[in-house]
Formats: structure tokens, sequence, C-alpha cells
């Protein structure tokens, strides 16, 4: 069980970050920070810059805690967080990646959850300090803040759509 954990949060945690890198520079085939604020006023989201480094910046920093297994059930609720925020921006194109839907932020939000509720494993930096069982209720309230948070940010720094703009649900032409 503790090699599936660890091969789980490595991959889960490292993608995340990835994600996030992307959102905030040129690496790992990211527009930068200007692409990263482009992206999210295309979105419909106020906060111009400072929405795409807070975004990136909860990316990367959940997702490495998320590999590193420190802080799991809080690293797990910053990134259900976020990527219930893409969830939500990818959810008008319905559910299958191909068509630009939800499933790859939900697979995400769904087994960071996981991680949450199961705990990093035994080769994890919170069993390597002694964190070896989170208490139930932290986990579960992790689980139910992380998308909580994700929606409360979408109601707050998302925009009603001005027409004639694009928006989050709209198809690019050509």
């Amino acid at each position: 069980m503790d090699t599936g954990l660890l091969i789980l949060r490595v991959v889960v945690g490292l993608l995340i970050a990835g994600h996030g890198v992307q959102k905030v520079s040129y690496r790992l085939g990211g527009n930068g920070l200007a692409g990263g604020t482009e992206e999210f006023r295309h979105d419909g989201f106020r906060g111009g810059t400072l929405t795409a480094l807070a975004a990136g910046a909860g990316q990367i920093g959940s997702g490495l805690f998320l590999a590193l297994g420190a802080l799991t059930p809080a690293a797990a609720m910053v990134a259900m967080g976020v990527m219930t925020v893409a969830l939500t921006v990818k959810r008008p194109h319905g559910l299958w990646v191909q068509n630009d839907g939800y499933e790859y932020p939900l697979v995400l939000v769904v087994v960071s959850g996981a991680l949450a509720l199961t705990g990093p494993g035994r080769w994890s930096a919170d069993h390597a300090v002694g964190l070896t069982a989170w208490p139930l209720r932290l986990s579960v309230a992790a689980v139910v803040l992380g998308p909580a948070s994700g929606l409360l940010t979408r109601a707050v720094l998302h925009r009603a759509a001005v027409p004639g703009e694009a928006t989050a649900g709209a198809r690019p032409v050509g």
C-alpha cells in the first residue's frame, strides 16, 4: 500500500505542480505570467496577474507538498481548491477532455481528496516527522473545504459575461 501511495502522490503532485509552473512561466510549455494572466481574463476572472500568481503558487505549492507527502490534508485541500476552479471553467464543455471538458481537473480533485483521507503512506515527509495518522475530522474538513474554497473563489473572482466578449463556455472561432 505504501508503494502505491508513494507513486500516486509523486505523479499527481508533480502534475499539479507542473500545471502551476505553466501558469507563471515559460517552462513546461507555459506561456509565461502574461499568458497565465490572459488565460484567466479569457475565462472571465478578475484579478489579472494576481489571480494567475495565486493559482500558480497554489498549484506549485500543493503539488510539491503532495509529492513529498508533507502536511498532506492541507496540501490536498489547496490542490482540490485550485482544481475545482479549473473544473468550473471546463464544465461548460462537458466531461471529456477531448472536448476541453473537466475530466482531468475532476480526476485531480478526487485523487487529492483520496490522499487527504488515506494519508500519504509510510514513505512520506509526514511519516518521517511522526505524523503517522491525521485525525479523520481534519481530513474530512480538508475534503469539504478544498472544493468549497474553489467554488467560493469562482463566485468572488468570476465576472459576469459582457455582451460580445468571449467567455469560458464560448469556443474560439477559427
